[in-house]
């Protein structure tokens, strides 16, 4: 028992982490409410500031992507215990998140600046980003996704069940609408600065590879029953193809940030 206590503790440490960096994040893309934001002056040296941006992108893909693979998984639980195996990869992603914070270098430069009901719009399709990445997470169990049902489970001593793959709301419509949230949060800016638009780019470019090695894994888990959803609900841009009604299967979770 003591050991599940500490699994437990170890879960919602994680999510609490997890919940605070989120938070964090969207203070620094909307340069707003925290000390280090995405935005500021630059320091004058482009070349060294970009390749320190483009370095911690990279490094916030790589741990997010690798550990986020069924083979590394399984290797993985040979050394942590299989409950706590989701809020490892959660305590990774923030701290890869943390370390983007506090090292990220300003580049400045400016693309766009709205202001009055253009600036006001953007900052609308920005909210409406954010809340669908955290409405996303709710519709297909946020605590499975955070870890913190494996670890609850895992403390009372009931056996772990998968969620079941299901269509609830916008993911019958497009098949990775957490994804599209992030989308709108990174793009949708009143000020669009060289900075924001790396940063922008950069993270776009994560996504759709990322979409592309995620797919592969659900169609190798859930086989036809992912090919047919994959076939009818199109992928980001709703009614880009009729959708079709959709059962529900066993699925794996989706990415979390």
């Amino acid at each position: 028992m003591y050991k599940r206590a500490l699994v437990f503790a170890y879960g919602l440490g994680s999510y609490a982490l997890f919940l605070a960096t989120f938070l964090y994040a969207i203070g620094f893309v909307g340069n707003a409410f925290v000390g280090h934001t995405l935005d500021g002056p630059a320091s004058g040296n482009l070349a060294l500031d970009l390749a320190i941006d483009l370095g911690l992108l990279l490094a916030f893909a790589l741990q997010h992507s690798v550990m986020a693979r069924p083979a590394f998984k399984r290797w993985w639980t040979r050394y942590v215990p299989e409950p706590a195996e989701r809020s490892t990869y959660v305590l990774a992603s923030s701290l890869a998140l943390i370390a983007l914070f506090a090292f990220w270098r300003p580049l400045g430069g400016e693309v766009w600046n709205l202001d009055g009901v253009a600036g006001l719009v953007m900052l609308g399709l920005c909210a409406f980003g954010w809340g669908l990445v955290l409405f996303s997470t709710f519709l297909i169990n946020h605590f499975d996704l955070f870890g913190l049902r494996q670890v609850w489970l895992h403390l009372t001593d009931v056996p772990y069940r998968p969620i079941g793959f299901r269509t609830p709301g916008p993911y019958k419509l497009i098949r990775h609408p957490l994804y599209l949230g992030w989308l709108f949060a990174f793009w949708a800016t009143p000020v669009m600065t060289v900075t924001h638009l790396v940063f922008a780019l950069a993270t776009t470019g994560y996504i759709l590879v990322a979409i592309r090695f995620e797919e592969r894994d659900l169609v190798a888990h859930l086989g036809d029953a992912y090919r047919r959803y994959r076939e009818r609900v199109p992928m980001l841009i709703p009614f880009a193809r009729k959708p079709v009604p959709v059962v529900a299967h066993e699925a794996e979770l989706r990415s979390p940030l």
